[in-house]
């Protein structure tokens, strides 16, 4: 029996692009067969995403991005902003907060998508910032279809934008009216802002990086910079089901920037994972393949055994268990013995023929685990807020995908090759800044309030995100980018991609192989609940193999037969050139294209 694929894999020599919206994916084709390289490609998509996919991401969010230069060794590019100068523990807690809202004001952290972009044109780009905004502008200023799922979203949190926040309500709730799923909607605001960054960038000259440079300035020193101060000044509802100010000025603004580190390499044979380090949950999918090593993962006509799904959700409570104790954006952080193959043979003997409803962290170097007050209290169920407001851009705790965050991946002809995840600064999290026409990020409440855990509250940090674009060398080569939206989920999605593809499966099997995550550990956004044994995965896998993972104790969630996951992925083959890429079926949104 063949293995069912929704689409076919692409493969051609001259370019490929992957990513959660089809009109991201064309525009950026569309750069490439204009001269533009991988580069080019994924800061247009990523501009394109923030207005078609403004439910998921958007000019005040984040990018976390993993390239590699034409062959060369993998870098990562840091668009996470940290939080505000203002933002000490002290601060919430007199506010009687044991936890940072998920939506409002106080959970933003400095916007870092935009400069975060620039930096990636500014120094490995070819197009000027013109070219690579016209796209954006354009969908923003005359019109796109607004997804079906942004219309639902916009509907949810229509009586909080009523209420509580009216410069929402304004822009995405036209006269009072709630858009309609595929109608023709339009943020001319956020065309007018572009607008004067570009008019700022062009009156440097006409050198390329002397514009993006002026931009750069334009967005952090200038007109965003201040319309962001003023905003934040006023108290708007939150999650705490009051009403607070915000804590981000433009001082905050000014001193910050994106920044380049090393990528974190994990070797598994002739194949090598990148990803970021751990002030992202990226080093969980490393720990997950790392605690899988030497077992047989099986698929059968392109689906997981039961064996496969049950090793894989234990290995990964373990992973995501060492996340809550150990991860943050902390120089302490003891990542090069969580990776390693000792420390992942103490915790294998942990994984057994059933499933586990308790949260292991372990003990590397023979240190102590620290967890939160609120995980050591017990596991919360708690999904809503008397508000209205939604900070979780994620999924539902009953599998139903409620909207999550964006991807796109990029490779060119030269060998150039881009993995990004763009979130933050979802229009359903945060009111609306009327003269710029977008909204701030919730990513701060992703911080404990906590003292002393590597992922602490402080001023000048970056919270621990979810965000985790992934790339893989293959013999020392870079040959694959992928990743996905999902929040928590992402590393677990991004893991059962990574096991179908080593089975033997392309990228699009890959891809439409059935999906499944475990909501068995704290999750990453306000409330910060988990329900221990839960294991949501597709229908697809067969009765089989539901009854199976019923029988070891597993508390099995059907998700439905397409309903987990959106990723997408590229890939080079060294020796031959040819480039492929697929892209997630799952909500009619994603796409690949290329030649």
């Amino acid at each position: 029996m063949g293995v069912f694929t929704t689409r076919p894999e692409l493969v051609g020599t001259f370019g490929m692009v992957a990513s959660t919206h089809w009109l991201a994916s064309a525009s950026a084709m569309a750069v490439l067969e204009d001269g533009g390289n991988a580069f080019d490609a994924a800061v247009t998509a990523g501009f394109v995403l923030q207005v078609v996919e403004p439910h998921l991401n958007g000019p005040g969010g984040e990018v976390p991005i993993i390239f590699s230069a034409a062959g060369a060794a993998p870098q990562v590019l840091c668009g996470q902003g940290v939080a505000p100068a203002g933002a000490s523990i002290e601060h919430y807690t007199d506010l009687g907060l044991s936890l940072i809202p998920g939506s409002g004001l106080l959970a933003a952290t400095v916007p870092g998508a935009w400069d975060g972009w620039l930096t990636l044109l500014r120094d490995h780009g070819t197009k000027t910032l013109r070219e690579v905004l016209d796209r954006a502008i354009g969908y923003a200023r005359d019109g796109f279809p607004l997804v079906e799922r942004a219309a639902h979203t916009i509907g949810m949190v229509s009586d909080l934008f009523r209420d509580h926040w009216p410069t929402s309500a304004a822009q995405w709730m036209p006269d009072g009216v709630l858009p309609a799923p595929g109608g023709r909607f339009r943020n001319p605001t956020l065309a007018d802002t572009w607008e004067w960054l570009l008019a700022a960038a062009e009156a440097a000259g006409a050198d390329r990086e002397a514009q993006i440079e002026a931009a750069r300035r334009a967005w952090s020193q200038g007109f965003v910079a201040a319309q962001i101060d003023e905003f934040c000044r006023s108290e708007f509802r939150d999650d705490s089901g009051r009403d607070h100010a915000g804590l981000l000025t433009g001082a905050d603004m000014a001193s910050w920037e994106a920044s380049y580190e090393d990528a974190l390499v994990a070797d598994f044979g002739e194949w090598s994972l990148v990803k970021a380090g751990a002030w992202t949950q990226g080093p969980v999918l490393a720990q997950q393949l790392r605690l899988l090593e030497g077992y047989d993962l099986s698929y059968v006509d392109g689906k997981p055994t039961a064996e496969t799904v049950h090793l894989a959700v234990e290995a990964a409570k373990l992973a995501f268990a060492d996340r809550e104790a150990w991860y943050g954006d902390d120089p302490d952080v003891p990542l090069e013995t969580l990776l390693s193959r000792s420390y992942a043979s103490e915790r294998r003997a942990l994984i057994s023929s059933t499933a586990s409803f308790e949260l292991r962290p372990g003990s590397p170097d023979g240190r102590e685990p620290l967890l939160p007050n609120h995980i050591i209290s017990g596991p919360s169920t708690l999904l809503s807020d008397p508000t209205g407001a939604i900070g979780e851009p994620t999924v539902e705790r009953s599998g139903v995908t409620r909207g999550d965050t964006v991807h796109v991946d990029v490779v060119d002809r030269w060998g150039n090759m881009v993995s990004a995840t763009p979130s933050g600064g979802w229009l359903q999290s945060s009111p609306t800044i009327p003269s710029l026409g977008f909204c701030l990020g919730s990513r701060a409440q992703m911080f404990w309030l906590d003292k002393g855990l590597p992922n602490s509250l402080a001023p000048g940090k970056r919270p621990r995100i979810t965000l985790s674009p992934s790339m893989a060398l293959h013999d020392g080569r870079p040959a694959l980018a992928f990743g996905t939206p999902g929040g928590d989920q992402q590393d677990q999605w991004q893991l059962g991609f990574w096991l179908a593809h080593q089975a033997g499966l392309n990228l699009q099997e890959a891809i439409d192989s059935p999906m499944w995550h475990s909501n068995a550990f704290p999750s990453s956004f306000y409330p910060r609940a988990w329900t221990p044994g839960e294991l949501v995965i597709e229908s697809r896998v067969g009765t089989n193999v539901l009854d199976e993972l019923r029988q070891r104790g597993h508390q099995v969630v059907d998700a439905g037969e397409w309903t987990l996951g959106r990723m997408s992925a590229v890939a080079r083959d060294a020796a031959n050139g040819l480039l492929r890429a697929g892209a997630n079926p799952r909500g009619a949104q994603g796409y690949a294209a290329g030649r």
